[in-house]
């Protein structure tokens, strides 16, 4: 048997919006910061996706980059997208929240998620690159909280002694049971010093349940494959582009999933040997697809 289409598989698609970012996280796999630029893509090209996405049957999108919100159409975005009956995932640093921003954030449809290193501050701005940011982060997560918006947290293991543990547990006394925990991946700045990305450092979903498009138009398996583009957007509708025979052959040079292996769905999993990879959805039925396409 053939493997299903990405159109009929796909459940979410992630639109890296903008590079920039308030922090410059040593590990960012799209090496943001305050210095990036929002692409090539225009805000008629992000809805063009939206729509196609919509036409699709994927229901959902999430809002990435950088810091989604530094994009200065965002929200414009967001309410596309939902008035198509999409729902939105921002997945947002939360350095900075204006006040105005929790409304958007509270409809029906819209989710936060953020990423959390450790319960020092020291040791998750050093992460970050900037002073202040755990304070900001922690804050605005239990404001997040307290106001019932749903809220996914991923805590990523970067080094050894990392206190993600600790972090986990912090989380969870906030009252949030949305935790996910993964392993750095050697992509973007966790590649410098090493011979760079590669298909072996993925975690096996990429094109299964979710897909990305990048600032520049480039179509990639998830954001964490971006150096393994399959087209372009601004050249290509979304839909051509995932019958096209360079997704199918893209996906065959994705390392398989272990039916044995444990799941990226928040469980105990040890941080440094799970295959999840974050950022990330809850999963949709997971098809194990063979090198000759066969399942």
């Amino acid at each position: 048997m053939s493997a299903p289409s990405a159109r009929t598989t796909l459940h979410a698609i992630e639109l890296e919006i903008t590079g920039g970012c308030q922090l410059s996280c040593t590990h960012c796999l799209s090496e943001s910061s305050p210095q990036g630029t929002h692409g090539q893509m225009t805000a008629g090209d992000w809805q063009d996706v939206i729509a196609d996405a919509a036409a699709l049957g994927i229901p959902q999108i999430q809002l990435i980059g950088g810091e989604p919100t530094l994009y200065p159409y965002w929200v414009d975005l967001l309410d596309y997208a939902l008035a198509r009956n999409l729902r939105v995932e921002v997945f947002s640093n939360l350095f900075h929240v204006r006040p105005a921003w929790w409304t958007i954030f509270e409809q029906d449809g819209v989710s936060l998620a953020t990423s959390y290193y450790s319960d020092d501050p020291v040791e998750h701005d050093r992460i970050t690159q900037r002073h202040g940011s755990f304070q900001r982060t922690r804050t605005n997560i239990m404001e997040a909280h307290r106001r019932g918006i749903p809220l996914r947290v991923g805590i990523l293991h970067i080094h050894d002694g990392q206190r993600v543990e600790q972090a986990r547990a912090e989380i969870e006394a906030m009252g949030i049971t949305d935790i996910q925990m993964d392993r750095v991946r050697a992509v973007g700045r966790a590649a410098k010093g090493s011979d760079g990305p590669s298909a072996a450092e993925l975690c096996g979903r990429c094109g299964i349940n979710r897909a990305a498009v990048l600032p520049n138009g480039d179509l990639t398996l998830c954001v964490l494959s971006r150096f393994m583009p399959v087209g372009n957007v601004r050249a290509t509708p979304l839909a051509d582009l995932m019958d096209s025979p360079e997704w199918q052959d893209t996906r065959k040079k994705i390392p398989l999933i272990s039916p044995s292996a444990c799941q990226p769905d928040g469980s105990d999993c040890n941080p440094a040997k799970t295959p999840a990879c974050l950022p990330k959805f809850p999963l949709a039925p997971i098809y194990l697809t063979t090198q000759d396409g066969h399942r």
